[in-house]
């Protein structure tokens, strides 16, 4: 739901790849990623098909798996953002795709005439934003030393297209220095290098209502995680959240003649205080908690433009802690 643009690189490449190789076998060489005939014969047009459908379908797979775990950008950012760091990082790691190629023969004398196929680069450049803006969250621990995050599954993907193909580390190295490039605010490659707003707008009536998927019901599944411990946390999180909203509508019942700000203070303490276990019987008190932090206003950019007002962005702000994903997930439900 709300991520149009990842289903439908889910859908769109994943189908063509795999009719390319059951069926259409003889329609593959269009879709090589063959560097030779775009420096030689000025073959342009295979920097666009060979750089979007994969030939290999372990690389079909492993990079489905990463977007799917990419949409949370797609959600946060909204689909022209997203679609614009997409289109900046593809179109700048073809260029480092050549330029490492020639640093490749220079120094180690390896020509190098193909290289993989498909949407990889830009699946490589979405690791930077997922590595400095998704909170790390320890979820268990191996023979007590090596931990494992919410994160590790996602980096063991990216690790696994890594090491499936000879070449495919230019590939990777070419998506990371793109994504770092347009992600940087030195650089300001964002600002170039991004998605109309009449072509968005024209995508959003035309492809968006095909792509777009159904709001999830309010019955949510609970209890399903590996362990009793994170059965509990899960039963705990959803209590959370409806503990929050009712006393969201609460409030806005109550206020709703006055025309006053809802006082977010009074809902995220209790979350950001609480210590699991002891949280129903050692609930903070409002004199305990401690004046609200500076806010970011960086921060206050980023909910601005995924539609909320500047007193909802700076009162979640203020009320989490400065904490962009509290607030962003928290403003989002209500």
């Amino acid at each position: 739901d709300k991520a149009p643009l990842s289903k439908s690189l889910l859908l769109v490449p994943s189908a063509i790849s795999v009719l390319l190789t059951l069926l259409f076998q003889h329609y593959q060489k269009f879709f090589a990623y063959n560097l030779q005939a775009v420096k030689e014969d000025f073959q342009i047009w295979r920097l666009v098909c060979g750089r979007t459908i994969c030939l290999d379908l372990k690389d079909t797979f492993c990079s489905s798996l990463l977007i799917y775990n990419f949409r949370i950008f797609e959600r946060r950012y909204g689909s022209r953002k997203f679609s614009s760091f997409l289109l900046g990082a593809w179109m700048l790691s073809a260029l480092f795709d050549l330029l490492l190629v020639e640093i490749t023969q220079y120094i180690f004398g390896i020509t190098i005439n193909s290289l993989p196929s498909g949407f990889l680069s830009p699946v490589f450049a979405l690791f930077v934003p997922f590595y400095c803006s998704i909170p790390r969250v320890q979820v268990t621990q191996v023979l007590g030393h090596f931990s494992i995050t919410n994160k590790s599954l996602v980096y063991i993907l990216g690790l696994q297209l890594l090491t499936s193909g000879s070449y495919i580390w230019i590939l990777a190295l070419s998506g990371l220095i793109s994504g770092i490039c347009y992600n940087s605010s030195i650089l300001k490659v964002h600002r170039i290098l991004c998605v109309p707003r009449w072509v968005a707008k024209i995508f959003s009536w035309t492809l968006e209502p095909v792509f777009s998927s159904a709001e999830p019901t309010n019955e949510v599944r609970v209890g399903m995680g590996a362990t009793v411990d994170i059965q509990r946390q899960q039963r705990m999180e959803l209590l959370d959240r409806q503990i929050m909203m009712s006393q969201v509508a609460q409030i806005r019942r109550q206020r709703q003649q006055q025309g006053g700000m809802i006082n977010w203070n009074r809902l995220f303490p209790p979350l950001r205080h609480r210590h699991n276990a002891n949280y129903q019987d050692h609930r903070p008190s409002e004199q305990g908690i401690p004046p609200p932090t500076e806010v970011s206003e960086e921060q206050v950019a980023r909910l601005m433009e995924m539609g909320f007002s500047r007193g909802d962005a700076l009162e979640a702000l203020r009320a989490s802690n400065n904490d962009l994903n509290v607030a962003t997930n928290f403003l989002l439900q209500h």
